[in-house]
């Protein structure tokens, strides 16, 4: 089977995702752009050994996503038996649809996660001519279907993947136990008794503010750590004025150098104000940490169970505080064997499967 798949950016996870999928079938990738000037250079994958990447001419529009008339030349059902657009709100996206449409060519739309949310009618109207083009959709769960039939989505044709950035050989065998915690913490120079750890961009919409604030009602014993290369002047503020000398603000890490710092935490927060899906609750999962997130977090919605981790509310710096210090407090109210159960249904390996089984079935179908 030849498929043809559109992105944006050669992420880490999709290349792995890619190089998977591409022992299925013949697969070609398309990227608008080699990079996203917001994250770290050392971020991205070049790595295709399973496909063949073509990284097109365009013209750059905002950090990731760009304008390539060089789509159209590709989009052809006599080159490939699927077209698969994985990136439908860039400029190349929006032209390639367009495109297919005008000239009546059948594609499924991938989609990561969603979230209905107040708008303009004229976004929406937008957002749903575009969506509903499609002639089937790949989603990620509940919350990613109710968003993909808001916008105009065929439910008898949205098929479910589980989506994740993690490998099989990344998610633990069994918990880390204390003594292998102690030890990498003394690496690390952790001092803490309990670590709270989160990892992500210093941006608004990530929520740290409010991880901050909850910090004020930690004892002195439990240290945060937040992984997500330089922090803004503001945090640093906040951190200085309400003298929290027990949270760590953490530059750019590596796999390997990060997987140190999860298996040394106690907890995963991440009290983002919006995430289509949350890629790091997957990887904290995979350590076997229970994770704490809000109801704006795709991820959390759909992988945080019972024993597994808590659901609040976006802004809630007391719920934030309390459920933090539930976890720390009572060893028995989560458990990291469950936590690794879940991670273990959410790998790369699972991913590229279902989407191969999606694409023998919708041709079957169509």
């Amino acid at each position: 089977m030849k498929v043809l798949f559109t992105t944006n950016i050669p992420s880490p996870y999709r290349v792995d995702f890619f190089n998977e999928l591409g022992k299925k079938c013949e697969l070609t990738v398309l990227f608008e752009s080699n990079e996203d000037k917001s994250r770290d250079k050392k971020w991205y994958s070049d790595e295709f050994t399973n496909f063949k990447g073509i990284f097109m001419k365009g013209i750059k529009v905002g950090d990731a996503d760009a304008l390539s008339l060089q789509v159209i030349k590709y989009l052809s059902l006599k080159k490939y038996d699927l077209i698969v657009i994985g990136a439908y709100h860039t400029p190349s996206g929006m032209l390639a649809i367009q495109y297919m449409k005008l000239r009546n060519i059948p594609f499924l739309l991938n989609i990561d996660g969603g979230i209905k949310q107040e708008e303009s009618k004229i976004k929406h109207k937008i957002k749903q001519y575009f969506i509903s083009s499609a002639e089937g959709w790949l989603s990620t769960g509940k919350l990613t279907n109710d968003y993909l039939k808001y916008y105009g989505a065929c439910s008898e044709k949205i098929y479910v993947y589980p989506f994740t950035s993690i490998k099989e050989s990344n998610v633990l065998k069994k918990p880390v136990s204390i003594e292998e915690k102690t030890e990498i913490r003394k690496k690390l120079g952790i001092k803490e008794e309990k670590m709270v750890l989160s990892v992500g961009q210093f941006i608004y919409r990530k929520g740290y503010d409010v991880l901050l604030n909850a910090s004020k009602d930690f004892e002195k014993n439990v240290g945060v750590y937040i992984v997500g290369g330089k922090p803004t002047s503001e945090y640093i503020q906040m951190r200085t004025d309400m003298k929290l000398t027990n949270v760590y603000f953490i530059d750019f890490l590596n796999k390997l150098e990060l997987s140190d710092y999860y298996k040394a935490a106690d907890v995963f927060v991440l009290p983002t104000r919006e995430d289509i899906w949350g890629l790091v609750v997957n990887e904290a999962l995979a350590y076997g940490l229970p994770v704490i997130t809000t109801n704006r977090c795709v991820a959390g919605t759909e992988l945080i169970k019972e024993l597994v981790g808590e659901i609040i509310e976006v802004n809630d710096v007391q719920g934030l505080s309390k459920g933090i210090i539930k976890v720390l407090s009572d060893e028995n109210y989560t458990d990291s064997s469950k936590c690794i159960e879940i991670a273990n249904k959410y790998t790369i390996e699972k991913m590229a499967e279902s989407h191969y089984k999606i694409f023998e079935s919708y041709r079957i179908n169509y």
